[in-house]
C-alpha cells in the first residue's frame, strides 16, 4: 500500500510538472506551415486563430503590428491561448521583396524578419518611393533594386536562410505569394483584415479587436 501510495504521489508530481512546463512555455518560438503555403506563428492547437492579410508597405498594418504586440504577441501568443496566422496582401514591388524574404527566413526567424521589417517600415518606405528600377523590365533586377535601396536587404540578410539573391528570384516563392494575394483580395478590401476562428472582419483596429479575442478565450 505504501508503495502503491508512493507511486500516485511521484505520477501526480511528473503530472504536475508537465502541466507547469506547457503553461511556461513561450509559443512566440514555435512557427508551422498552414495548408496554404503561409506562416503560424503560437500553438497550433490554440482556441482561438487569427488570420491576419496583411502588406508590408500598408501604413495602417505597421500601426496594427506595433500597437497589439505588447498584448497580442507577448500574452496570448506567448500563453499559447491565441495562434497568429500572416497571410500576405502584397501591394508593390518593396512589399514583395519584404515577403520573399520573410518567406526566406524560414520558421525559425519569420517571427523576427517579421517584426523587424514593421518596426522599421517608415525608413525603409522613405527610401523605397525614391528608387528607379534598371531599365529592360528584369523583374528580379527590379526586385533586388529596390530591396538594396531601400535599405531591406541590410536589414533582415543577417537572418535569412539563404543568400539574399536567391530568396529574391524563387520563382515558386513569388507565385505562391501571388496567388495568396489574388486569393486574399477576392475576400478582403484592404488591409489589415482579419479571420477570427474562420470569421472575416474588416475594416477594424486593436481597440476593436482585442476585445473580441478576450471575449472569444484568448488569455
Amino acid at each position: 500500500m505504501r508503495f502503491l501510495k508512493i507511486l500516485l504521489a511521484l505520477m501526480l508530481g511528473l503530472a504536475a510538472g508537465a502541466a507547469m512546463a506547457q503553461a511556461k512555455r513561450d509559443w512566440r518560438t514555435v512557427v508551422t506551415p498552414s495548408p496554404t503555403g503561409t506562416w503560424v506563428i503560437g500553438n497550433p492547437a490554440a482556441k482561438v486563430k487569427l488570420v491576419e492579410y496583411l502588406s508590408y508597405t500598408c501604413p495602417h498594418c505597421g500601426d496594427f503590428t506595433r500597437e497589439s504586440k505588447p498584448v497580442l504577441m507577448d500574452q496570448f501568443v506567448r500563453s499559447g491561448s491565441v495562434s497568429l496566422e500572416v497571410r500576405h496582401a502584397v501591394r508593390d514591388g518593396l512589399d514583395l521583396a519584404a515577403a520573399m524574404y520573410a518567406r526566406c527566413a524560414g520558421p525559425r526567424n519569420f517571427p523576427a524578419v517579421h517584426g523587424a521589417i514593421f518596426a522599421n517600415q517608415k525608413a525603409l518606405l522613405e527610401k523605397g518611393v525614391s528608387i528607379t528600377p534598371p531599365p529592360g523590365g528584369d523583374r528580379d533586377a527590379a526586385l533586388k533594386a529596390i530591396a538594396d535601396g531601400s535599405g531591406l536587404t541590410a536589414l533582415v540578410r543577417p537572418r535569412l536562410a539563404k543568400a539574399p539573391g536567391v530568396c529574391l528570384t524563387d520563382a515558386a516563392t513569388r507565385e505562391q505569394l501571388i496567388a495568396g494575394t489574388r486569393a486574399a483580395f477576392d475576400k478582403i478590401a484592404g488591409t489589415p483584415a482579419f479571420e477570427l476562428n474562420g470569421e472575416l472582419i474588416q475594416g477594424t483596429d486593436w481597440a476593436r479587436l482585442e476585445p473580441r479575442l478576450r471575449a472569444a478565450g484568448a488569455r
